[in-house]
């Protein structure tokens, strides 16, 4: 087994992030490495917003401004919190355009991919990352808040930052799980493995 292989099976999403955020020299190199996601056409597909500092506190309100009428003070408290669980955020945004060639959805998983390439890199730099969504990733109010034009849209929250500690080891299903031979219409087979 390769190097890489080891890596990618190594890799784990890393919840617990304190101080310090990855450097600009790294960052960097990062995003180096997520522009080079399968990109039809090369469009380029994405845009990425970097929050820091006081500009997580912020990104927090726009969290809290999403719960809906009736919420607890706690649930309030929470989402406004949420961006503090690391010391960097980063948006990925998919910036999909018309084309004749490349719909819309091929530009959107353009773009994850990207999120995926920046979280490894990131990884192998030495820093956790742990990509989120969940219901303010799709809420107007924070779409409108970071500045997204039309049609764009959130594809994650990259928490990032240096792991606190680590965490169990996750259970991996078996590939025979989730993958199986197709040998025509009607006669798929599951996968001997």
């Amino acid at each position: 087994m390769n190097a890489i292989t080891r890596f990618l099976l190594d890799r784990s999403s890393e919840p617990r992030l304190e101080a310090p955020a990855p450097p600009k020299a790294v960052l960097d190199l990062a995003f180096k490495c997520a522009a080079r996601a399968p990109d039809h056409a090369l469009l380029r597909p994405w845009r990425y917003l970097v929050v820091e500092g006081i500009a997580r506190a912020e990104l927090g309100e726009l969290f809290a401004a999403t719960c809906p009428e009736g919420a607890s003070d706690q649930e309030q408290e929470k989402a406004r919190k949420s961006p503090l669980r690391a010391p960097m955020v980063i948006v990925g945004i998919a910036t999909p355009r018309p084309h004749p060639k490349v719909p819309e959805i091929e530009q959107v998983m353009s773009a994850a991919a990207g999120m995926t390439l920046l979280s490894l890199a990131l990884s192998d730099a030495g820093y956790g990352a742990m990509w989120r969504t969940g219901a303010v990733a799709y809420h107007p109010a924070v779409l409108k808040g970071l500045g997204l034009a039309e049609g764009e849209s959130i594809v994650g929250f990259l928490y990032t930052g240096t792991v606190a500690s680590a965490k169990p080891e996750v259970p991996r299903p078996a590939c025979s799980d989730y993958v199986e031979d197709w040998a025509g219409p009607g006669l798929s087979n599951p996968w001997p493995i």
